[in-house]
């Protein structure tokens, strides 16, 4: 019986960094290394490039909007970006003074929060695009971050986590006597406290970090083969549930466990449960209410880069690369590829779940 899944025709020429269904159709957008950000209807077997969006430097992340012709983009050129899929127009909306490392979109609250490398959230307020956007100062560098419909999670450096409300962030607008040229894109810092601050419960360094679909709590990896499972509610009891685990570790010939970073996380979004893409190559299923693996996949030819369910949770994009399996991205060569797996109607289901 063949597997249910196949090859993207056309992938990136480097290493890919981000992948994004969009929210209402098959269409999916990759990031990469090369420059570029691709767009695929991946509707049919073997999928279709419709269209390629050249850049200034690489892209580190991009994500959709409210529609399937609206994108964001950000990467090394230190601008956040949109991007009309349709026309293939660019339009800056902010710019950082270091590498952007991840974007996030709220339909909710109609803003856009970019997580960059000098240590700052910028938050664009999509509804009133002439207004410049505002800018929080984070303790250390964000290495990801991910939301739910009224929170957003901020994985950083030092093992730090911050929690924002994100009806709070959409509110924060800078004041009349603190406006600016909006064409001069520079952001205005405001002081915006976190809901919470947490530590990692990870030892090392977190990789990357996902919420729960149903608003209850998240995920976060990090480079040393282990996931942590946590939730909102500050409640002891509540806190008394979180957890780690190990995973994405091979044993090698002597039997000793050969480490690798878990490079991305993505939860399903009907069922709850969630996928872990690894630098072995290997992308997993997982129930973390039960605190068990659902299944886990052949091995790819290289680094398990980024993972994506499609809105309707019935399709699962994983993205390969190579440089991930030591958490150094855009290094090393080898096959960049990206795969769409169809998945049956009980595949990504809990245990237990009807």
């Amino acid at each position: 019986m063949a597997t249910p899944q196949y090859e993207l025709s056309d992938p990136p020429s480097d290493a890919i960094s981000a992948i994004k269904f969009a929210p209402a159709s098959l269409q999916l957008l990759v990031a990469s290394w090369d420059k570029n950000v691709y767009l695929y209807d991946t509707s049919e077997s073997g999928g279709k490039l419709l269209r390629t969006y050249q850049h200034r430097a690489p892209v580190l992340d991009v994500c959709f909007g409210d529609n399937d012709e609206d994108a964001y983009t950000a990467g090394l050129d230190w601008d956040v970006r949109r991007l009309n899929l349709s026309s293939g127009d660019q339009t800056v909306l902010s710019s950082h003074t270091a590498g952007v490392k991840s974007l996030v979109h709220s339909s909710q609250h109609q803003i856009l929060v970019s997580a960059s490398w000098d240590s700052n959230l910028n938050i664009h307020h999509l509804s009133s695009p002439s207004n410049p956007p505002t800018s929080i100062a984070l303790p250390s560098k964000p290495f990801s971050i991910s939301l739910t419909a009224t929170k957003l999670v901020v994985a950083m450096a030092s093992r730090a986590l911050q929690i924002y409300d994100l009806a709070s962030l959409a509110s924060a607008s800078s004041s009349p006597s603190q406006a600016t040229d909006s064409q001069t894109q520079a952001a205005i810092p405001i002081s915006a406290e976190p809901w919470q601050r947490r530590e990692s419960s990870l030892k090392f360094m977190t990789r990357a970090v996902a919420c729960m679909p149903n608003d209850a709590g998240y995920a976060s990896s990090s480079i040393e083969g282990r996931v942590a499972v946590e939730w909102f509610d500050p409640s002891p009891e509540s806190q008394a549930r979180k957890y780690a685990f190990k995973c994405h570790r091979q044993a090698n010939e002597e039997g000793v466990d050969v480490v690798y970073p878990v490079n991305a996380l993505a939860f399903h979004p009907v069922h709850g449960t969630f996928a872990s893409g690894g630098g072995d190559g290997f992308v997993a299923l997982w129930d973390g209410v039960a605190k068990r693996r659902i299944r886990q996949y052949q091995r790819y030819a290289s680094s398990v880069s980024a993972v994506a369910f499609s809105g309707d949770g019935k399709f699962l994009a994983v993205a390969i690369s190579p440089g991930f399996e030591d958490g150094r991205e855009g290094v090393g060569e080898g096959v960049v590829k990206v795969f769409v797996r169809t998945l049956g109607e009980n595949e990504a289901k809990g245990k237990g779940m009807k």
